[in-house]
């Protein structure tokens, strides 16, 4: 199931923000922020098809086309990748923990992310992935249209397209 998937991600974005926590409450307040932004966007994205398991979600990512973008682009994000959001808060929390001399505790969380981005990599993987074939007799002639949500499109610029603005995010942090 994907929900318990992203309950162990969310364990371990807790424990990115308990780590930076009594350092700069700021960057902790700001982290918190932008991963409800993305797993808003994961969420959204999941209910606009139901999507429950890892088996539904290639047909999910094939009765919506942008849900191969959107989702592939956010698990990324979640799982810190460079371009993206996600990268930019393990860069803060990161360059925070260094700041305070905790080198090895930066180090040993920096690694301990890679747990995340194999399984993120997979769900981006499942998603990409064409659906398996279906005969066309069994297809409808219109395929019924997707809910519309206005707050999936913000969401997904805001976790996928902050990295321009990084300074001025970290600015926040030290007010």
């Amino acid at each position: 199931h994907i929900r318990k998937i992203l309950a162990y991600s969310s364990i371990a974005h807790l424990g990115w923000m308990i780590v930076v926590i009594s350092y700069n409450p700021p960057l902790a307040a700001l982290s918190l922020s932008l991963y409800l932004i993305m797993t808003t966007t994961v969420f959204l994205s999941l209910m606009i098809n139901n999507t429950t398991t890892l088996n539904t979600l290639p047909l999910a990512a094939t009765s919506t086309p942008a849900l191969r973008i959107i989702l592939p682009l956010t698990f990324l994000s979640l799982a810190g990748i460079p371009p993206l959001t996600g990268f930019l808060l393990k860069w803060f929390i990161l360059s925070e923990l260094v700041k305070q001399d905790l080198h090895f505790f930066a180090f040993f969380i920096g690694m301990s992310s890679l747990i995340s981005l194999f399984y993120y990599l997979r769900l981006a993987y499942i998603v990409t992935l064409p659906s398996p074939g279906t005969t066309t007799g069994t297809l409808p002639w219109r395929l019924p249209r997707p809910k519309q949500s206005l707050l999936l499109p913000l969401c997904f610029v805001l976790s996928t397209a902050l990295l321009p603005i990084a300074p001025a995010l970290q600015a926040l942090t030290l007010l």
